[in-house]
């Protein structure tokens, strides 16, 4: 029996050879390799930006248990959405396409072309929030640290987003590799801090609140919380590069590293926001609000502390610009995908305007300097909502290849916070 099996073993064919070496090359794509690292680590610096340093602030001030609340929500809400999303780019028959060609294969021309609208302004004006946070940080730290008056806001803001819009003109390469020079300190200075506040630690008001008004609160808190770990801006161009990357493994990779980054958002994240909001009190938060600046700008600003002095806006300024790049990213698709389907114009012509155009706004917006924490909970949150949460929900029921995801907890659990997030808009546009 053994000589009969060895015969066929030698007499096997050289695909046999062939196989086996393509299974071998196969089962090195599935391990985790630097690739996914790099990946992982520009998630994570798109969703830490402004959102996250003005997290604790906006939490901060509605009580410390909706932050309990919050902290508890967050991992799901970050992951199955993000997961949703990227199922949703997968799920198009063409394997070049991105958002915008996806939506219009699955729901049509028009309702494609207007969901493509809404994807753009869900990132845009985030674009415009980075603007204007990134100049206070700046302008903050040369004031209150370096003892300089404060320079020309118009020559400043111009320099600053042409420098951030600069690196994104250089390619995938130079974007991933800006990543990891940034990201790396980021985590690393973050949880330096968190644990650096943690002497400073106060007792939080541990008074439980009236049911009505903390439900109030809690809802009116969803927005920020969805923008606030938000890096929808990147799937598409995230997605698209492993399905290039992994073939047919494209999804079970995906859904592997956006895992893995929402575990190090919510691990890093929430540790941070804790330390912030237990170090600072109510009205400590309310007066970082209306001074418009990050916690951390505002942290260095009320303390003696050298040390919180210098990396206190330093983070800002890594987080703010490491988000800027990957929400510029997905703006500067979807633009030039909406601009090519209404014109004749090619898409290196549409993307140089979209540039300009993007430049331009981001600029005005920075120099106006309007409310970073209004934009967000009244413009940004609950449009991210719609395509990040209710959207991809929506086409599960939709579209045949994502029927297997149908009445799945996740399913019903992102698409009613995605609707709470919306109904949390109109109530503030109508109150």
């Amino acid at each position: 029996m053994t000589t009969s099996q060895d015969a066929t073993l030698s007499n096997a064919s050289p695909n046999t050879h062939t196989s086996t070496s393509t299974s071998t090359s196969s089962d090195s794509k599935t391990k985790w390799n630097l690739h996914d690292t790099q990946w992982t680590l520009s998630l994570f610096g798109t969703a830490v930006g402004a959102g996250i340093l003005f997290l604790p602030i906006n939490i901060g001030i509605g009580g410390f248990w909706p932050l309990i609340i919050m902290a508890c929500l967050a991992f799901p809400m970050t992951f199955f959405a993000h997961r949703g999303l990227a199922r949703f780019v997968l799920s198009s028959k063409n394997k070049d396409a991105d958002f915008t060609d996806v939506v219009e294969e699955h729901f049509g021309v028009t309702a494609g072309r207007l969901i493509s609208l809404l994807y753009f302004l869900s990132i845009f004006p985030i674009l415009l929030i980075y603007g204007v946070g990134l100049t206070n940080t700046v302008d903050s730290f040369m004031v209150n640290q370096m003892g300089m008056e404060s320079p020309s806001r118009v020559l400043l803001s111009g320099v600053l987003v042409a420098g951030m819009i600069s690196l994104m003109m250089g390619g995938e390469r130079l974007m991933l590799r800006a990543f990891a020079i940034l990201v790396y300190p980021l985590v690393g200075i973050l949880f330096f801090l968190s644990l650096y506040l943690i002497p400073s630690w106060q007792m939080p008001d541990m008074t439980v609140p009236e049911m009505g008004s903390f439900g109030k609160t809690l809802w009116l808190s969803i927005p920020i919380i969805v923008f606030s770990f938000s890096h929808a801006a990147a799937i598409s161009s995230f997605v698209n590069v492993q399905r290039g990357h992994y073939g047919e493994q494209a999804t079970r990779k995906s859904e592997a590293i956006l895992k893995r980054t929402s575990l190090l958002l919510i691990t890093f994240v929430l540790l941070f926001v804790f330390s912030c909001v237990l170090s600072l009190t109510g009205e400590q938060m309310a007066a970082a609000k209306a001074a418009n600046v990050s916690v951390l700008s505002y942290l260095a600003n009320i303390t003696d502390n050298s040390f919180i002095a210098t990396l206190g806006p330093l983070v800002a300024f890594i987080a703010i610009t490491s988000s800027f790049l990957g929400h510029f990213l997905g703006a500067r698709e979807s633009f030039t995908g909406l601009v090519t389907k209404q014109t004749s114009l090619s898409a290196g012509v549409t993307d140089k305007i979209g540039v300009l155009i993007m430049f331009l706004a981001i600029w005005f917006c920075a120099v106006k300097n309007p409310s970073i924490l209004d934009m967000m909970d009244q413009l940004s949150g609950p449009i991210i909502a719609m395509i990040l949460f209710i959207m991809p929900m929506i086409a599960v029921y939709k579209v045949p290849a994502l029927n297997k995801y149908r009445n799945r907890f996740s399913t019903l659990f992102i698409l009613a916070i995605g609707s709470l997030a919306v109904f949390a808009l109109l109530y503030s546009m109508l109150k």
